[in-house]
This record gives C-alpha cells, structure tokens and sequence, in this order.
C-alpha cells in the first residue's frame, strides 16, 4: 500500500514536470509557466532574431570604424585603431553595468527593451549626421577637415550604441537561455545547443553586416547604411514584442553584491571556529524553505569560506538569532556562489590574451585589407571591411561540424555530456588564435616584403588564412565563454555572467592599446624605429604580432594549469534530474505546486 502511494507521488510529481516548468521562472501574466506554451526553441528563435539585427547594426559599425575614422574623419592609423578599441573596450564592458542592473532591478526583458531604445537613439543620430546639414562631414564634396559638429554628433551616436549594447547584449543572451529549464533533461541538452545556435545566428548577422552592409557604405553611402540599420533594428524589436506570451521570465533578485559581502563578514567574524569535517553540518535550507535558483553541494576549495555556514551553539537560543541574520550565518549555497565567483577571476585573466588576439580581427587586419590588391577580376572591387566575412563563414562552418559531428563523437568517446568540458573547449580555441597570430605575422613579413620589391600592392586573399583561423578560434573560446559565464555563475546573476564574458573583449581592448604603445616605445628606444608608424608599409606589424603570439603561448601554459585545478558548480544531486533519455528517473519530489 506505501508503496503504491510513492509511486503515484512520483508518477503526479513527473506529469508535473512534464508539464509545468518548476524553476521559478514566471510567465507573461505572473503565473508558473506551461511547459508546451512557453520557452525552449519557440520563445529562442524570437530572442535569436533581435541578436541577428543588433549584431548586423554593431559589426556594420565596427568594422568599418578604423576606415570611417582615417578617411572621413581624417585621423591617422594609430589614433584610429586607439580610438577604435576605446569604443569596443567601452562597449563589451558597459555590459557590467546592463547585466547588474538586470539581474537586481529592472529583470532581463524590461532591461532589453530599454537598451534597444537607447541603440535605436543612436543608430538614428548617427543617419541625421549624414542628413542635416549643420551635422553633414562636409560641405564639399572632397574634404579636408570634417565638421565639428560632425565628429562630435558621430561619437556621441555611437557610444550611445554603446550604451544600447552594455543592456542589451548581458540581458538577451540570458533572457534567451533562460528559456530552458536546468532541470529537464530535454531541455538542458537544448540550453547546451542554444549558446551554438545563438552564436550561428549572431555570426550570420555579422556575415550580412560585412558583405551587405559594408558594400552600401562603401559604394552607395554611409547615411543610406544608417537608414537600413536603423529600420532594420526597429523592426527586429517589434518581432520581439510580438514574442513576448511565449517567453519565461525570471524576476530580478536584488543586488548580488550583497550575499557575497554578507558571506566575508560571517566567514571572518567565526575565523577562529575550525570548520567540520562532515558538511552535513554546516547550515543549509530546506528545498521547502529554498524557492529561488538551485541548491549547491559543498566543495572542497576556499574552505575557509565554510566557516560562514557553521552554526555556532546549536539549539540554544543564541543559534536561533543567527539564523535570523545572514551577516552572522550563511547557508552553504552562498558560500558555494562566493566560491564560484572567486574561482572565476583566474579564468577571466587568462582569456584576455585571446581578447587581444581576437580585436586584430576589426583593426589591424581590416587596415591591412585596405592597403592590399582587393580586386575579383577586372571591376569588382571588395570592400575591405567585408574582409571579415570570412571570419563569419569560418565560425558558422565551424559551430555546425561542432554541433552536428564532433559533440555526438566526443560524446561516445569522452562520456561528459558536452562532448569536451567548457574549459577544455575554450583552451583549443586559444590554441588556435596562437595559430592565427603566427600566421599573421608570417603574412605581413612577407607583405612588405614583396610591396618593396615589387612597389605593388599584394593580393588581399593572402589575409584569408588568418581571417579563417580566427574564426574558428572564436567558435571555440568565444562561444565556450559564453556557455562558461552564463552556467558557472549564481543563477541570480546569469546576466551579469554574460557580461562577465564580453569584459573579456572590452578589457583586451584596452590592454591591446598599452601594448601597443608600450612595445612601440621600446621598440622606438632600442632600434629608433616605430613599429607602429603612419601607415602600415611603414610600420612593423609583423613584430607586433609575433609579440601577441609569444604571450599567447606564454599565456596558454598559465590557463592549461588553472584549468585542471578548475572546480566546476555542483548541483545538489537532490534537485537534479538524472539523465536517461526518455526514461527520466526522478531523483526526488520538488516541493511545488503548480498552483502556488
């Protein structure tokens, strides 16, 4: 007879599960969402459908910045490619701020639709710039010196854009996971295509970006570029409304910073306390009592940090108190949180190497187009900023084989449920932007070489190898560190996780410009010679770039030892549900009720 009764708990407690989403996710009328209304690839596409035009609108810019700044603007080739990485640096680390604010107030979709405002604002002062007179580059029609009134429309426009991105980016790359729930094995092996697919669909906005977009800029005009961007992203933003009942909303959570800080303050004020060798008694909540995110099993690491959760004097009346202040008792779970974001600074400084690598991509690789013999026959001239296409193709060809072939093998080989780790995916990534950069520098020696034999200029197709090689590098380590910041940090703090991973690129942007110009002083102090002149058949480059692929292997070494040593989040096995295919064995009977 009890045994019938388990079995029907557990029949009812799957069919809920099937049917209801149970991990605090909300739907669009604050209700515990329908499995078969809501989320997973129904409410994605809509979601992936915005990143294509924000992508499409930020590489048609980006790409084209550095020849936008030293031939409308008239800037030379190193304040362009300084200024260049400033607007990127600033851009991939605005997210810090989007995502915090996402995660603590505004939640991600508020947060998206307001920062696709913002983008909107810019992409349609930067189209007036072309359009209104006083704001016109020039009078004439052979410039000299550009309007002020231009420069400074034109820089307020794009950090604007800036702006956009730093809410938009975090908040609808979470906002878009969050459509899948950790909890249902379907879904979870879903949520682990989603961050290929999003980036699929990201590269072939990028891919339209550098082919379409570039072309009008550079044959028809920047300002009809303006309008096409700007109708293109107002539209993509009704498309996203239109999504709207279909997706899973996740209620912000309060600041972050706070249980973190809590945590320091419990764990140094019972300093003195030596910790308990069974974990089972350090302080956790129930699953009843415990409703937002997932409970964590205690990790052996930064065992200090335990000492927060130790109760002190159980059962008399001074541990009751305790547990009423979470400056004086944290549960295990925030001291697992803690842990995990300590544990992730090492990993986010040693994929900044990689950043720096991967900004040679819109800078100094697109000036180098720009220089060399771009012509496909006798007419046709390619744009040099469309160069980058190939670094699309090469991450979509290389995502797809990934997803389609080498995750089912890796699979049967390795038996981890990703094919490979997210770390080890992220080191073969670094291992082929060293590739990349001997390649460069292999390339450009042989550029200036052949320009000062020859006095011509050297087909462009030779740039092809490390465009390509890049591309795949990022299909590695870009998409990897997506997948990596969204799954490793606190659930409550999954847009600041993105986040987390574009300040990758924004930091390397800025690092890239003190190497740039600490290496050019030295350089300038031992042999007199800027390798970083005013143009490029002037400068170095190649040195340059063998300097990137030095610390990249230097850097690659540091990351292989952090990376073992690396602890990954553990989920209570307790919440978890065990993987079997379409025989799902539940692990236990989540407390809630879909009526609650």
């Amino acid at each position: 007879m009890d045994h019938n009764k388990i079995d029907t708990e557990i029949q009812d407690s799957y069919d809920d599960q099937q049917e209801w989403v149970l991990d605090s996710s909300l739907d669009s009328r604050g209700e515990i969402p329908r499995r078969a209304r809501t989320g997973a690839w129904r409410a994605a596409l809509f979601i992936i459908a915005i990143e294509f035009s924000e992508r499409l609108s930020y590489f048609g810019i980006a790409t084209s910045l550095v020849v936008y700044l030293t031939t409308i603007l008239h800037q030379d080739l190193k304040m362009a490619v300084r200024n260049a990485n400033y607007w990127s640096g600033v851009t991939t680390l605005m997210p810090l701020l989007g995502g915090f604010v996402a995660d603590a107030y505004l939640g991600r979709y508020a947060t998206v639709l307001l920062a696709t405002i913002i983008y909107l604002m810019g992409l349609i002062l930067l189209t007036l710039s072309w359009f209104i007179p006083g704001l016109k580059a020039c009078h004439e029609e052979i410039c000299v010196e550009p309007r002020k009134a231009h420069e400074i429309a034109f820089f307020i426009a794009i950090y604007l854009i800036s702006i956009g991105t730093g809410g938009h980016k975090p908040s609808l790359e979470s906002f878009g996971a969050d459509q899948f729930e950790d909890g249902h094995p379907k879904e979870r092996k879903m949520k682990m295509s989603y961050f290929n697919w999003w980036s699929a669909g990201l590269c072939a906005g990028v891919l339209t970006a550098v082919t379409v977009i570039v072309y009008v800029e550079d044959r028809i005009g920047w300002g009809v570029a303006g309008i096409i961007l700007t109708v293109v992203m107002a539209t993509s933003l009704l498309i996203f409304l239109i999504g709207k009942p279909f997706y899973r909303y996740r209620a912000p959570s309060g600041s972050p910073l706070t249980p973190i800080l809590q945590v320091f303050v419990a764990a140094i004020a019972k300093r003195h306390l030596r910790c308990p060798n069974d974990s089972s008694l350090l302080h956790e909540l129930s699953r009843e009592e415990y409703t937002k995110g997932r409970l964590l099993s205690n990790t052996k690491n930064l065992k200090f940090l335990d000492k927060a959760a130790i109760i002190e004097d159980r059962g008399s009346e001074n541990a009751m108190a305790e547990k009423e202040s979470p400056w004086r008792l944290a549960t295990v779970t925030k001291v697992e949180e803690v842990k995990l974001l300590i544990n992730m600074i090492p990993i986010w400084f040693f994929t900044l190497a990689f950043g720096i690598c991967a900004t040679q991509s819109t800078t100094f690789f697109i000036k180098q187009a720009i220089i060399m013999d771009r012509h496909i026959g006798q007419s046709f001239i390619v744009p040099p900023s469309s160069m980058f296409s190939l670094v699309a193709l090469s991450m979509i060809i290389s995502i797809t084989v990934y997803e389609k072939f080498l995750v089912p093998l890796l699979r049967r080989v390795t038996g981890n449920e990703r094919g490979i780790s997210i770390l080890q995916r992220v080191g073969t990534g670094m291992v082929f932007s060293l590739i990349a950069m001997i390649t460069a520098a292999l390339v450009e020696k042989k550029r200036l070489d052949y320009t000062k034999q020859n006095h011509v200029a050297m087909s462009a197709i030779w740039l092809a190898p490390q465009f390509i090689v890049i591309g795949i590098a990022d299909a590695f380590t870009l998409v990897g560190l997506q997948e990596y910041f969204y799954d490793q940090v606190p659930d409550s703090m999954r847009s600041l996780g993105i986040a987390f991973y574009l300040s990758v690129i924004g930091a390397a942007s800025f690092v890239n410009n003190l190497l740039m110009t600490v290496t050019d002083r030295i350089a300038e102090e031992i042999s007199g010679k800027s390798w970083l002149g005013k143009d490029l058949n002037s400068s170095r480059l190649d040195r340059y770039y063998w300097t990137l692929a030095a610390l990249t292997a230097a850097n690659l070494c540091f990351f292989v030892i952090v990376a073992k040593r690396y602890t990954y989040k553990s989920v209570q096995p307790s919440l978890a549900v065990a993987d079997g295919g379409d025989d799902v064995e539940i692990a236990s009977v989540r407390n809630t009720s879909k009526y609650t």
